[in-house]
């Protein structure tokens, strides 16, 4: 009975998400509310074991260093420079954003890249009076292609690699990385393609920006120094992540605490919170909370087991389900807790005789990020993407995003399968 009441709770949530009738927060609290008031969990649960808090507070922490740095016009800046390195044209900026989404997501985490590049984005799209839809879209999907190469760009990968003592930095690099660049490369020609039409810059609109000097937007002085500064040693600090030994979180909350110290003159603390995206952040605490109760009752781990019974210990057969059943399920519920309900039942296949696990932990990894594309609420930047385009009253639509993202999504998976059946499965036929 409790496996029934969950799920019409979650079905009755995601319908309110998708409509959009209602804010998505509030829908997604409230699903979490029914889950506590039916008993499908409790409190403690709830809080304690199913919101992830390192990942509201890498988001928090990341929103206060963004907050104050955007404050300098330093995000202007960068967007003009960028906009006339490419004359103003909407499909090489497009194209350059997308590779600068990818690259930053491999070596930061695509979380912290889509809130440096989105304010970014939304500045060059106001100047060219061109829609944001197709840019924000691209910065989305870039964002989980380029997160898949590296252990630290996608929470999956994060916790495939604490879980998976053998697998470092180097190993995802060499797995995941190759396969990336070449989905990246033929997903960006096709979405430029079908955005041919719809990016169209008036040339009164492209000189304007041509003439603009973009040093005229940089507010010189401390603020800027500093938060430059702070901002770029928590950069540094992710991409020393492996030598550092130190989370992720607690990198971006030291950068937070660090320059809210230093500019506590320039900027009152309870002005720097009311800019925080509180909407973003209670979203994902009621999603956890809505996904915690379908673990619970064991609906997750159940998803997880009959993928794997149904291979019968088959290790292509076994990769490929893993692979494509990570991909659909990771499109439509979020992909960090599905990756904890597998990677237990993917160890425990040890037991069938199978001493090479690697095809399966590159088939989940690739299956639960690429997969993360598929709708709004698949991974955690595509939420956060779309709470600072609603801040800025630039929705992203659930709609509108799942006729590409799903499409995008199998050719991924396509490209994928080839890929893990060449280089990993053909000495099993």
């Amino acid at each position: 009975m409790e496996m029934i009441i969950a799920l019409t709770i979650f079905v009755l949530a995601y319908v309110g998400i998708i409509t959009e009738k209602i804010n998505r927060a509030l829908v997604a609290c409230g699903g979490g509310l029914f889950m506590l008031l039916a008993g499908i969990t409790t409190t403690d649960l709830a809080f304690m074991k199913h919101v992830d808090w390192n990942t509201i507070a890498l988001l928090f922490s990341m929103m206060i260093l963004v907050s104050i740095t955007s404050q300098n016009g330093l995000f202007e800046y960068i967007a003009i420079k960028l906009a006339q390195q490419v004359k103003g044209k909407p499909l090489p900026l497009l194209a350059v954003i997308g590779t600068l989404t990818a690259v930053g997501s491999a070596l930061l985490d695509n979380v912290t890249t889509v809130l440096l590049l989105v304010p970014i984005t939304l500045t060059l799209t106001r100047i060219l009076k061109v829609t944001s839809l197709p840019f924000l879209i691209v910065v989305i999907l870039s964002s989980n292609i380029g997160g898949t190469a590296t252990l630290i760009g996608d929470p999956p990968n994060i916790m495939i690699g604490q879980a998976v003592d053998h697998l470092d930095f180097n190993d995802f690099l060499y797995n995941l990385a190759p396969i990336v660049v070449v989905i990246y490369a033929i997903v960006i020609p096709l979405l430029l393609f079908f955005y041919r039409k719809r990016l169209k810059v008036d040339n009164q609109h492209r000189e304007s920006l041509l003439r603009l000097n973009a040093e005229d937007y940089l507010k010189r002085g401390p603020l800027l120094y500093k938060s430059t500064i702070v901002l770029l040693m928590t950069i540094s600090g992710f991409l020393l992540h492996p030598i550092l030994h130190t989370d992720l979180t607690n990198i971006a909350m030291a950068g937070a605490v660090l320059l809210l110290l230093l500019t506590q003159k320039e900027h009152k603390i309870e002005e720097v919170f009311e800019s925080i995206e509180w909407v973003t952040l209670f979203f994902f605490i009621g999603l956890f909370i809505l996904i915690g109760g379908l673990e619970e009752v064991g609906i997750i781990d159940e998803i997880a087991r009959a993928i794997l019974l149904y291979t019968d210990g088959d290790m292509p057969k076994t990769a490929l389900v893993i692979l494509w059943g990570a991909g659909i399920l990771s499109a439509f519920l979020d992909n960090i807790p599905f990756v904890a309900a597998m990677i237990p039942v993917i160890t425990e296949f040890s037991g069938y005789g199978m001493t090479n696990l690697d095809p399966l932990w590159w088939s989940l990894a690739l299956g639960s990020c690429l997969g993360g594309n598929g709708t709004l609420i698949g991974a955690s930047a595509n939420v956060v993407v779309a709470g600072l385009a609603l801040k800025e009253k630039q929705e992203v639509r659930f709609i509108e995003f799942l006729k590409i993202g799903l499409p995008v999504v199998f050719i991924s998976l396509i490209i994928s399968t080839i890929y893990i059946y060449f280089r990993y499965l053909l000495p099993y036929y």
